[in-house]
């Protein structure tokens, strides 16, 4: 069967993630490397695991997390169909095709609402993903500015992300703490209110509700 470890380990797949990377800090994005990449990837297969996914569909789960972003040194707008061809061009003769499409649709999934959530690993992918905010994704290292780039300060200002699975009560929660002193908490809805409603529509396909949780409120 596929593994994270095999992929990680192509070089080609190295040099896409290196040079998407690379493209979005010039451009002045927040982290989509390596640690953006491992940490989703981490988060994909635990929310697999936790609402009892297959051990094959969790590994499909983190492979695909960890390659969601490296088609971004083509194109920003349509890198999640870059990054799933890329993945076909690469694997396509390699590995079980069952798994190569599953990967290559989640990819493609994870960034356009174009499709319906009609396998559990696209909508894994989509939660991993979409709940990466934290200070240490912001590139830009002087404060001043920093403060002029919206994605920036939120991301700056929050200062604990964490997802959890609630198997009970059927909710998979975002919980976050922003620093209102540094920006207000209506600025994460002005660029995160689109990615919180797919979030939702992908637990919603995995039979679970979508929560949010700012300091201490629930707001979802």
């Amino acid at each position: 069967m596929i593994t994270l470890n095999q992929v990680r380990k192509n070089p080609q797949v190295e040099e896409f993630i290196k040079q998407s990377a690379n493209s979005l800090t010039f451009e002045g994005y927040t982290d989509h490397g390596l640690s953006h990449l491992d940490l989703v990837a981490d988060r994909a297969r635990n929310i697999a695991k936790e609402i009892g996914l297959s051990p094959r569909e969790q590994e499909l789960s983190a492979i695909a997390a960890f390659c969601h972003d490296m088609g971004n040194f083509l194109s920003r707008t349509n890198h999640h169909y870059f990054g799933a061809l890329l993945f076909q061009q690469v694997f396509g003769n390699t590995f079980e095709p069952g798994d190569v499409s599953l990967i290559m649709q989640a990819i493609a999934n994870h960034d356009k609402k174009e499709m319906k959530f009609c396998n559990k690993i696209s909508a894994v992918v989509v939660l991993a993903d979409k709940s990466d905010v934290r200070r240490s994704r912001v590139l830009e290292k002087k404060l001043d500015h920093i403060k002029l780039d919206i994605h920036d300060r939120v991301n700056y200002a929050t200062t604990m992300s964490k997802l959890g699975v609630n198997k009970k009560s059927k909710v998979i929660s975002l919980v976050l703490k922003i620093d209102t002193g540094f920006v207000p908490v209506i600025e994460y809805f002005e660029i995160f209110t689109e990615r919180m409603v797919y979030c939702r529509e992908a637990a919603q396909s995995l039979g679970y509700k979508f929560g949010l949780v700012i300091n201490n409120f629930k707001l979802l």
